[in-house]
Order: C-alpha cells, then sequence, then structure tokens
C-alpha cells in the first residue's frame, strides 16, 4: 500500500521550478550558473508600490482578509480591467487569490468533472495540463509551430472540440513561446466557440503589460463570449512582484462564487500587505512600469540577434513576455562532447552542465523540440549566457 495519495504520485514536478533548483544545487557547489530558467522579472518592485506596503503595516493591517478580497482591491480590479481591457465587472465577478497560480487552481477544481476535457494550444504554461489531471480532466493538446508563431488556429481548434470539451486555456502572450493573439485572431477563435456554448474559455492574461506589439486583446471583450470567458490577471510580472503572491479573476458570478467557496476552505483570503500594496500598483497608470518594459523588448532584440549565430536554433518573434522559445531539433541525435542528445530534456541538461546555463525544456511546455530561454536577466548576463551556449555546441 502506498504512503502517498495516486493523485501526487501521479502528477508532474513543475520544470521550471525542478530546473531553477537545480540551478541553485550547482551554485551552491560553486558552480557559476547563468539562470535563464525561470520567469521572474530582475527589477525591484517600484518603490510606490513598496510604500503603500509600508504604509500598510504602519496602519496595522494585520488580520484576516475577505476570502476574495478587500473591497478597495476590488475597485481597484474593477477600474483596471475598464480602463485596460474594456471589460465591465462588479465586485461578485471579481475573486483575488493567492497568486494567478491559485486563480487557475481554483477554476480547474470548480469546474471540471471526470472525463471532461480541456483544450490547451501548445506552447502551454507547465502547470496547466498537471492542474486539469489533478481534477480528474483530460488535458487535449494542439500542436503549433513556429510557421503559425506558436499559435492555434480556428480550424485546429474546431477539430480538437469533442462533446466532451469543457474548456479551452490559453495565455496571451503566451508563455513560453511569447506569442501575442491578436483581436482578429481570437475574434476567428470565438467564431469557432459561439457554436459550442457550454465550453468555457479560460484567457490567462498575466503578462498582459509585457507586449511589445502595442494592442493587447482579451477574449471576453467579445459581447457573445462575456459570459463564458474568465479572464486571470496578477501582479507578478509587470509590477515585478512575483513574491507578493496576488493574483485575481474577472468572469461569471457563479464561477466566481464557486472560487469564493472553494478557496474558503483552502486558503482564505490572501496576505493583507500584499493587497494594500496592489491597490496602488493598479490604481496607478501602467506607464508607470513602461521603463521595465522598454528594457524587456531591448533584452528580446539582443538574444534573438546573438541566437542567429548559433547553428540549429530557429525562433519566431516573440510579440510579449520575456521568453524566446527556439526549436533545437536540429541537434537530436547528435553527440556532443561525448553527450547524445535525443530531445529537448537532453540538450536542456547538456547546457546546464557544458555551458553552466539553466534553460527548460520544451516539453513541459507541450513542445518537445524546443527549449525555453528566459530573458529576465541582465544584459550582460544574457550576452555572456549566449556566448557559453554557442561554445558549448560548436
Amino acid at each position: 500500500m502506498n504512503l502517498l495519495s495516486d493523485r501526487i504520485l501521479n502528477m508532474s514536478t513543475s520544470a521550471t521550478l525542478a530546473m531553477a533548483a537545480k540551478a541553485r544545487e550547482l551554485k551552491a557547489e560553486g558552480k557559476d550558473i547563468i539562470g535563464l530558467s525561470l520567469g521572474e522579472p530582475d527589477f525591484n518592485t517600484p518603490d510606490y508600490i513598496k510604500d503603500a506596503a509600508i504604509q500598510a503595516i504602519n496602519d496595522n493591517y494585520s488580520a484576516y482578509t475577505p476570502v476574495d478580497g478587500y473591497v478597495e482591491l476590488k475597485d481597484a480590479i474593477i477600474t483596471k480591467f475598464k480602463r485596460d481591457n474594456d471589460l465591465d465587472y462588479v465586485h461578485s465577478q471579481i475573486v483575488v487569490s493567492t497568486g494567478a497560480k491559485q486563480s487557475l487552481a481554483n477554476l480547474a477544481a470548480v469546474l471540471l468533472n471526470q472525463g471532461d476535457e480541456v483544450i490547451l494550444p501548445c506552447p502551454y504554461w507547465v502547470s496547466y495540463a498537471d492542474l486539469v489531471k489533478l481534477n480528474d480532466g483530460v488535458p487535449v493538446e494542439v500542436p503549433t509551430t513556429i510557421a503559425t508563431d506558436f499559435k492555434m488556429t480556428p480550424e485546429q481548434l474546431d477539430a480538437a472540440i469533442t462533446p466532451k470539451t469543457k474548456m479551452l486555456w490559453y495565455s496571451s502572450p503566451c508563455n513560453p513561446s511569447g506569442s501575442v493573439y491578436s483581436k482578429e485572431e481570437l475574434r476567428a477563435l470565438a467564431d469557432v466557440l459561439v457554436k459550442h456554448p457550454n465550453i468555457i474559455v479560460v484567457s490567462d492574461e498575466i503578462y498582459e503589460h509585457i507586449n511589445f506589439s502595442g494592442e493587447h486583446a482579451s477574449m471576453a471583450q467579445f459581447e457573445d463570449m462575456y459570459d463564458r470567458t474568465v479572464t486571470v490577471n496578477g501582479v507578478s510580472k509587470a509590477f515585478a512582484m512575483t513574491g507578493w503572491r496576488i493574483g485575481y479573476i474577472g468572469g461569471p458570478e457563479k464561477i466566481a462564487r464557486a472560487c469564493n467557496k472553494m478557496q474558503g476552505q483552502i486558503t482564505s483570503g490572501a496576505n493583507c500587505i500584499a493587497q494594500r500594496a496592489v491597490i496602488t500598483a493598479l490604481n496607478e497608470s501602467p506607464s508607470k512600469v513602461q521603463f521595465m518594459i522598454d528594457e524587456f523588448k531591448i533584452r528580446r532584440d539582443l538574444v534573438l540577434d546573438l541566437l542567429k549565430d548559433i547553428e540549429g536554433f530557429k525562433t519566431n518573434i516573440p510579440e510579449g513576455a520575456f521568453y524566446v522559445f527556439p526549436n533545437v531539433s536540429y541537434y537530436f541525435g547528435k553527440t556532443l562532447r561525448g553527450t547524445t542528445i535525443n530531445n529537448a530534456s537532453d540538450f536542456s541538461l547538456y547546457l546546464l552542465e557544458e555551458a553552466l546555463v539553466a534553460t527548460v525544456d520544451g516539453g513541459a511546455f507541450g513542445n518537445p523540440e524546443c527549449i525555453r530561454i528566459s530573458y529576465a536577466a541582465s544584459q550582460e548576463q544574457i550576452i555572456e549566457a549566449i556566448k557559453r551556449i554557442k561554445a558549448a555546441l560548436s
């Protein structure tokens, strides 16, 4: 008899966290590892947000918070959705959680029954598939390639839908490909979905502001999709607040109430100080964090330029987030310095051991021919990392 549950034994370890842990171990051994694996901005949280947190401490915010978030924070979220996305929500449609990851976990738990299918355009963020499986759902992967800028076509969506399809889950800008769905592309997907009124859409928009295309579109902007779309967002990425752990959803009231009920039994309300700080973060203009976005774009262009000089790396031009997702299948079957590269996992481990650069195997994102490189690192680190990669592959 197993001590541990089948549920936990069947769950994958987060590939990004596993690689980060391995990189930390090697660093502790004295190796000079450059980490390009974690999706974490290397900026400090802006001072105006930190000042709001300090003020909250001095104002003695220390008690339990409402399960679904402070009313003042919900006000700020409602204002943000209207200002940035032209989406109208009321308090009962908003739930604040301990990071957008908890928002997603809540949604899987309250929406999925055994055998329900969830369409995941590949590549997808590492936790989507396991959250689906944890809640007895079935991930349905829809493969995409550089040729379509790693975006699912309406034809692919149509072909993936079955009588068991319960949800479509996607991120835009996408982690890990950096791809951004335009309003026209989302409308084309919506035109397929309107024929299937029972399918719920989860639109993960955590990278919304890290967008170089000049346009961010939300599925919920379409009147015929509003009542069946849940928009997920948070402050980790654009505001450099990963450790503050605040995410939120806007969506149909019935789903929001269910998430509130679920959260009430799991964690209750999110951190009180962090919530007060996020009120300030969201009420200020997004232009206050534009300096970070500008720097990410410079780094994106730098990475793409440097990767051009390495044989066998094929990339799209990511329009958002802070990742490149090169196809490295050119190296599969080759032997490098005595190591045979069979797949992206071997390739990623080879780069860690030979180049001392941490990346993530694309198989964890549903695209086993690719690796993910995060450019949420300084320009100096990026230049040195790509130089090491080139040397290790030459």
